[in-house]
């Protein structure tokens, strides 16, 4: 089969990574892709948001299936286009992406249909929402209606602060905010693969959101991941299935926009019981990083029988090795990431045992170096036993990148591995 894999980042490397191993497919080809991505996929540039450009692509390299990995394309419905012009694609409608394009969307869902998940109101006013938010109190959540790249979220934990987000994000014409109620406890990340009716869990993975060492400053997109989580426990599966991922999935098709794709459930593991924070319809990121590692089985199938709706009888298996990224980021990441340095010791980095690098926000420099283009430009990835031994052989190869423009934090996996003892 011919391969269509769109997005450049972490995500898509990873999953271009995985799918270049299935002995089903002939060609790969991602657009636009990254240099990492080169090492593996053949790479044109094309937007992804151009959707005539991609459905050419699709016609000019006689693709057989297209994987979106991006939430951007699919909430502009770059799969219904492509859909309609006979070619085959892994991730939800544009209907269906509205559990991300809209956080409002998401939230009445789970309201309307007893989905556990944080009180809230919705707002298109500033002074309505300024007036919610005195009236609750802190600590409270500000959340931008729609797509944010993972950074239109503040857990606000005065009033002060929480006004202020409320603020910055009616500075854009016709924006809407959700304001939730503070939420306390772990946070997980749950995937599922869902084909319409049935959905399929996958491993288990848990990011994270902050910049800083000991989960301090500013959300991002996240600043690392492992895979398995020891904090979802079996029990707590059963209860996440049964109660929030299964409903929606039910929900959607009672809505009429049946969801197909990946659903990634963000939880809060509260006091009384998981809660759903938010719903992203592709793959995480860095999480993927670390479940495409781990993945034994064929990736192409199982997307495949999303598709089809199949997934019924279907399974996956998983290694017992535990998975662990490291992001390397752009000075001032999260905010303007310095652009264009040179990064060296990837060579060196990649070569030691158990060690893969994603690269998520790099370009090709001049005689083959590689520059740093992004925010979230890389993510160091180990294997090992346990979660300890994964962390020690990521660190490692971080040590061993030339990058004086890049960081990360130094504590990734800490609650795993307290857990390991």
């Amino acid at each position: 089969m011919n391969v269509l894999v769109i997005g450049s980042g972490g995500r898509e490397h990873a999953l271009c990574w995985s799918l270049a191993a299935s002995p089903l497919v002939n060609k790969l080809v991602c657009a636009p892709g990254n240099p990492g991505i080169g090492q593996v996929a053949k790479l044109v540039a094309v937007d992804p948001l151009d959707r005539d450009a991609v459905l050419q692509l699709c016609r000019d390299e006689h693709i057989d299936f297209v994987v979106v990995g991006p939430e951007a394309p699919l909430v502009a419905g770059l799969v219904d286009h492509l859909e309609a012009a006979g070619f085959a694609c892994f991730g939800p409608t544009k209907a269906a992406a509205r559990l991300e394009g809209s956080k409002g969307f998401m939230k009445d869902l789970c309201a309307k249909y007893g989905i556990p998940t944080a009180a809230y109101g919705r707002f298109s006013d500033a002074a309505e929402a300024a007036a919610f938010i005195r009236k609750q109190g802190a600590p409270i959540v500000v959340k931008a209606d729609g797509l944010a790249a993972g950074k239109g979220v503040t857990v606000a934990m005065t009033l002060d602060e929480a006004l202020a987000a409320n603020a910055a994000l009616f500075t854009v014409p016709g924006a809407e905010v959700v304001i939730e109620e503070f939420l306390d406890g772990e946070e997980v990340s749950f995937f599922a693969l869902v084909d319409g009716e049935t959905a399929l869990p996958l491993a288990s993975a848990q990011d994270h959101k902050r910049v800083g060492d000991g989960d301090t400053g500013p959300n991002t997109g996240g600043m690392g991941a492992y895979s398995p989580a020891p904090v979802l426990t079996p029990e707590l599966e059963r209860f996440v299935m049964e109660r929030i991922v299964q409903p929606t999935v039910a929900a959607m098709k009672a809505e009429g926009c049946p969801f197909r794709g990946v659903l990634f459930a963000g939880l809060m593991l509260t006091a009384t019981g998981p809660k759903l924070l938010e719903y992203n319809t592709r793959f995480g990121d860095p999480e993927c990083q670390t479940l495409m590692l781990r993945l034994k089985s064929d990736l192409l199938p199982a997307l495949m029988a999303s598709r089809d709706g199949v997934l019924k009888d279907f399974d996956l298996r998983w290694r017992d090795e535990h998975a662990v990224c490291i992001v390397m980021a752009g000075e001032g990441y999260p905010g303007e990431p310095r652009k264009g340095t040179m990064i060296k010791g990837l060579d060196a980095a990649a070569s030691l045992p158990d060690v893969v690098i994603f690269h998520a926000g790099t370009r090709a420099g001049p005689d083959d170096t590689i520059l740093a283009n992004g925010g979230r430009v890389l993510g160091i990835c180990g294997l090992g036993a346990t979660t300890r031994e994964a962390q020690a052989r990521a660190y490692a190869a971080v040590d061993k990148i030339d990058w004086p423009e890049g960081f990360c934090r130094r504590d990734i996996a800490w609650r795993a591995i307290a857990r390991e003892g």
